[in-house]
């Protein structure tokens, strides 16, 4: 029977981007809808830490395949590293990517272009029986004051990554797995599913 990895997430861009970037393992790599599967993990961790275990550790207990969970905050510097663990719900409850983002120019608006430094943190947690490990990526740029891009998802529009002329939303997805927090993060974890797994 080949070797399964369970996704432990509802959002379809993080699914397209964990895949991609996990597309040479010999594994399985299974999500939710795969498995005609609606479980909700109530995120209420104060640390990227305590969500990304915490979405691993109960979609494993209720499906009993290792999971792989992330959890991801922009944090802004002059914002003390708001929206950070909320950034999914920062402009409320059932919001777009797009409430999020204005929601954040909006509190930049008066933020000088010296002080709008920011970076994306991304925490991967990973979770079978008697095995948990996390592994962490970040990405350094900073807020941009309109949205530009139309690729990505997110906060991906107004995010310009250190050292490029174009933001996450305007990177092929290629060239964004290469540098992102979540590329930087996933490319350590996978050592360990290697380890764990045996191949």
């Amino acid at each position: 029977m080949k070797k399964q990895l369970l996704l432990a997430t509802n959002n379809i861009h993080k699914v397209e981007e964990i895949k991609t970037i996990l597309c040479n393992l010999p594994i399985e790599i299974l999500t939710l809808k795969d498995l005609r599967k609606e479980i909700e993990v109530v995120e209420d961790g104060e640390t990227l830490e305590e969500n990304a275990l915490k979405k691993a550790r109960e979609i494993f207990t209720a499906t009993k395949i290792p999971s792989l969970a992330d959890d991801t905050g922009l944090e802004v510097f002059a914002l003390n590293n708001a929206p950070g663990v909320y950034s999914a719900r920062y402009a409320g409850e059932n919001v777009t990517y797009q409430d999020n983002c204005s929601k954040l120019l909006n509190e930049m608006k008066n933020i000088q272009e010296e002080n709008r430094g920011a970076q994306f943190r991304a925490v991967i947690a990973f979770v079978a029986k008697d095995f948990e490990k996390t592994e962490e990526g970040i990405c350094t740029g900073k807020i941009i004051h309109s949205s530009r891009g139309a690729q990505g998802f997110g906060y991906d529009p107004i995010f310009l990554p250190d050292g490029f002329q174009h933001t996450f939303a305007e990177l092929s997805s290629e060239e964004k797995n290469i540098i992102s927090h979540r590329g930087q993060a996933l490319k350590k974890m996978k050592l360990i599913l290697e380890q764990y797994y045996q191949l």
